[in-house]
């Protein structure tokens, strides 16, 4: 079994790692950058390195100090969190090479699943419903034409090592071919810069779709299980900020149908260990292959609300070589789960608010066992303006999804936050909004009625 395990991350998925490996009696090693130096988990941690400046590429991101920590450490396996290099298949091969154990699956699957367009050709080759649009990079904007024409705009351009929300281009007219060239290369040098690679695909935007995404756990023997599905429709610049599990559009027939696909993708790859496959629904109740997030999801926690089952013991077990103790007729899911995102931003544009966390006071998830927060901060620790703003999360459970909407509102609430703005008031706004609570959403809902509000 795994003894030590090495948290190459920040924040409070740290913090959530580190409660599973202190229940399962495995010693933890963090790193952090000097702009963490004050982070709580360090002293709760078995040992604690600095790596380095602010900077991500100096720190977070960079894995040759993060290989000096785990030799020196002499951690037999690496935690990636979410972000950073999760899913990054160089750094889970030098951790192979290192000798330890990656919580994730095999380099050789994740190289594969960095590459979007390889995901959506498998699952096209596997028969599974792919958004329209092309499954190969694109070769020049004469192909953004032809597929306008075939599908209509508005259409997106896609980085196909692109990932959380970044890398994304609307195309909502055909411009000219002066204008278009000049949208494609920007966003190739956006690919070239963040992600090494220009690579560009593009796809049919789904208008007024429902995000719906499976988690699985897979073992070596190609045994998977779906942990239920969670709606992530609601979202600003492509990224979500509230979660809940199950999704209130679909049926049991649509559900069996998600995970008939999954299993099916799953397996052919040789994956193992934990992750998710995200679909669009569209208004017709026809689902769309997205995509494959090869990592822990910042919104597991409403799957574990509602199965019981501990996603980060999964994937160190998993890893460790364990088989899946756990068939599709074990999973039960009880009762409906939300999650409300925090971030350091203002509520209303959603720009980032970093700063020092005067006042801090969370609700007690002592006395009130259907609420769950998972963060980092506490009372003056600073919110560094170099990382994603995401600095804590509230996770509600109920016996119905009405019961767990008042729980978190109520939640929510509570909390007493000074010195940086966030976007508290921002999500209750959308639970206390008569479609959210009719479950009339979509992942245009946000910009849509804060449009309507403004005009």
């Amino acid at each position: 079994m795994i003894k030590k395990i090495l948290i190459a991350n920040r924040g409070e998925i740290v913090s959530r790692i580190m409660k599973t490996c202190k229940l399962m009696g495995i010693e933890t090693v963090v790193v952090y950058s000097e702009a963490d130096r004050d982070a709580a988990y360090i002293q709760e941690a078995t040992e604690s390195y600095c790596i380095g400046s602010p900077s991500p590429i100096k720190s977070y991101l960079n894995i040759q100090v993060l290989i000096e920590v785990l030799r020196k450490s002499g951690a037999d396996a690496v935690h990636p969190g979410y972000g950073f290099l999760s899913e990054k298949a160089e750094f889970a091969k030098a951790v192979a090479e290192a000798g330890a154990a990656w919580i994730g699956p095999e380099p050789a699957v994740l190289e594969n699943i960095e590459s979007k367009c390889y995901c959506r050709q498998l699952a096209s080759q596997l028969e599974l419903p792919v958004t329209p649009g092309t499954i190969k990079p694109i070769e020049s904007i004469q192909e953004i034409y032809e597929v306008a024409r075939l599908y209509g705009v508005p259409l997106m351009l896609k980085l196909d090592k692109g990932g959380g929300g970044k890398g994304i281009q609307r195309i909502d007219a055909l411009y000219d071919s002066t204008e278009m060239q000049q949208q494609l290369d920007s966003l190739q040098r956006v690919g070239t810069m963040a992600f090494a690679s220009g690579d560009v695909y593009i796809e049919k935007i789904i208008e007024k779709a429902r995000h719906i995404e499976v988690q699985f756990l897979a073992d070596a023997d190609q045994s998977v299980v779906c942990l239920g599905e969670r709606e992530c429709s609601i979202q600003r610049r492509y990224q979500k900020i509230l979660e809940e599990s199950p999704s209130s559009a679909i049926s049991e027939a649509q559900r069996q149908a998600l995970f008939t696909y999954t299993k099916r993708l799953i397996r052919e790859m040789k994956y193992t260990g934990a992750g998710t496959i995200e679909y669009l629904c569209d208004r017709a109740g026809r689902f769309y292959f997205m995509e494959i997030n090869a990592r822990l999801q910042v919104e597991h926690p409403v799957t574990e609300l509602v199965t019981g089952i501990d996603l980060v013991e999964q994937q160190i077990r998993l890893a460790a070589g364990e088989k899946l103790g756990l068939r599709q007729e074990d999973i039960r899911c009880a009762g409906h789960a939300i999650e409300c995102r925090i971030y350091a931003e203002d509520p209303n544009t959603f720009m980032p608010s970093p700063g020092i966390i005067r006042t801090l006071s969370f609700p007690d998830t002592v006395k009130n066992k259907h609420l769950r927060i998972d963060t980092a901060a506490r009372e003056n620790s600073q919110i560094p303006p170099y990382y994603d703003p995401l600095f804590a999360k509230m996770i509600s459970w109920g016996e119905n999804r009405a019961a767990a909407i008042e729980q978190l509102k109520k939640g929510l609430k509570s909390v007493v936050i000074e010195g940086i703005k966030t976007t508290i008031q921002a999500d209750l706004e959308v639970l206390e909004h008569p479609k959210f609570i009719s479950g009339d959403i979509n992942t245009d809902f946000l910009y849509e009625e804060r449009h309507a509000k403004t005009s």
